[in-house]
């Protein structure tokens, strides 16, 4: 391993853990599932689909296949090294320091998932939606400060989100939709590239990001993966309430594993299970819940009707169950939602707080700090307290928070991307470097999101 150390020290070197089993490592990517539920799957592409059918859904499938290479590079640096993606970045150059932490932030300063929960919960109960939706943040900061090892909170809430949120939708879906959807499902999910005049570019950059977790968020993987214990993540501490855990001791830099043939023996194991686990756990759960919310709104909403403004297209699809279902029907709909938004908003605080600290950590280096959990709990309450007065401000429209946020990660998704296969490229030799097919799967997505991401500035500027 040849691993810049001009900016940060060289990792210290140790041996690779024994692989543990398959089952005990669930838990990472139904995290970033979950994330992806609450904003591109229940929002973006349902309402891409009653805007223009499936004739987009191909780049919903292209985006989540890119996003399983791109997760898995990110995986691939912390299983070798125990640092996350991002302090990798900014051994590459100290600049990157600053870049990342303004773009790990700034997409997601907008609380668009928990004014939309807000705004859910408004249609069915008498609640304001802003002091509702603050409530919520400050409820998402509490839980977070609550748990002794915030990972095992979020995962817990996440797996019954995941759990719920499929059977629920699986069981919508079988009531509702039929054959023919099905078919235009598959017929757009095959015609690669059909952009219809007229698609709301933001959305679809917003969209294509969200097909998945998206953004910067995805970079949080590496902090799940160590915090669970992946590879050489096991010698890294976790992330503990200041107020409720045991602060664990944690290594300022990474430990990277001494390649001698039993650690090499291990890494190919380490390897074949966490594709595995995140091919099943996030790959195919991502893939099937996007098709199941994106048939249920082509089956609900009438083909070729004018879309409702906002979240408006959502209160259309729960007034279609409650013609068919009942007002109860309706409810566990909209309650769904609520609990989908609401949770998300949850992930994404955590997530978003995790890449900051490990940078403001990093950035600390060698000094007297505070420490990354406590580092990691300041910035929670900053990023309530910020959605506190974006929203107060009356930026409350939740559907224009969530593109907006969306768009800007799919940018951010762009620079990174082709990061990571320069850091991976120039760090790691053969068998632990990328493969040529996944080589080929991050300069596709360098491109994708590079194209979509001028198209839509381009757009912006000088469009009409």
């Amino acid at each position: 391993m040849r691993i810049p150390d001009r900016v940060l020290p060289a990792p210290r070197r140790g041996d690779l853990p024994e692989p543990v089993p398959l089952r005990r490592m669930v838990g990472p990517s139904i995290i970033l599932v979950g994330l992806s539920i609450g904003s591109g799957e229940f929002v973006l592409w349902p309402r891409l689909t009653a805007e223009w059918g499936f004739a987009l859904f191909w780049a919903c499938w292209i985006g989540v296949t890119l996003q399983f290479f791109l997760n898995m590079e990110i995986e691939r640096w912390s299983l070798a090294t125990g640092e996350s993606a991002v302090v990798g970045f900014v051994r590459l150059h100290r600049a990157f320091l600053p870049v990342f932490l303004v773009c790990g932030t700034l997409p997601w300063v907008w609380p668009g998932w928990a004014s939309g929960a807000a705004t859910l919960l408004h249609w069915e109960l008498p609640l304001p939606v802003t002091p509702t939706a603050i409530a919520g943040l400050v409820l998402c900061g509490l839980i977070l400060s609550a748990g002794p090892v915030v990972y095992r909170t979020v995962e817990a809430v996440q797996l019954v989100l995941v759990t719920t949120i499929v059977l629920l939708m699986s069981g919508l879906a079988i009531s509702v939709v039929n054959a023919e959807h099905v078919a235009q499902l598959v017929a757009g999910a095959l015609r690669v590239g059909h952009v219809p005049e007229g698609v709301h570019l933001p959305m679809l950059l917003g969209a294509l990001a969200f097909a998945g977790a998206g953004g910067s968020v995805n970079l949080a993987q590496s902090n799940y993966i160590k915090d669970k214990g992946y590879g050489m993540g096991a010698y890294i501490g976790r992330i503990t309430s200041p107020f409720t855990g045991r602060e664990e001791a944690s290594s300022e830099v990474g430990i990277a594993f001494t390649p001698n043939e039993a650690n090499l023996a291990r890494w190919h194991v380490w390897w074949r299970r966490t594709n595995i686990e995140h091919f099943a756990s996030f790959y195919v759960l991502a893939l099937v819940s996007l098709a199941l919310f994106c048939l249920i709104a082509s089956a609900l909403l009438e083909p070729g009707a004018e879309v409702a403004e906002g979240f408006g297209f959502i209160r259309d699809e729960a007034a279609a169950i409650d013609e068919r279902f009942g007002s109860l029907g309706r409810r566990i709909f909209l309650f769904v939602g609520v609990a989908v938004l609401f949770s998300t908003e949850l992930a994404l605080l955590d997530a978003v707080a995790r890449v900051a600290a490990d940078l403001l950590d990093t950035a600390l280096l060698g000094r007297r700090g505070p420490g990354l959990s406590r580092l990691y709990f300041a910035v929670v309450w900053l990023l309530v307290a910020n959605g506190a007065l974006v929203l107060g401000m009356g930026f409350d429209q939740p559907l224009a928070l969530i593109v907006l946020s969306a768009a800007l990660n799919g940018i951010v998704m762009f620079l990174y991307s082709g990061l990571l296969l320069w850091l991976n490229l120039r760090s790691f030799d053969p068998p632990v470097r990328p493969s040529l097919l996944r080589i080929v799967a991050l300069v596709a997505t360098f491109v994708f999101f590079g194209y979509f991401s001028v198209l839509t500035i381009y757009d912006r500027l000088f469009g009409s």
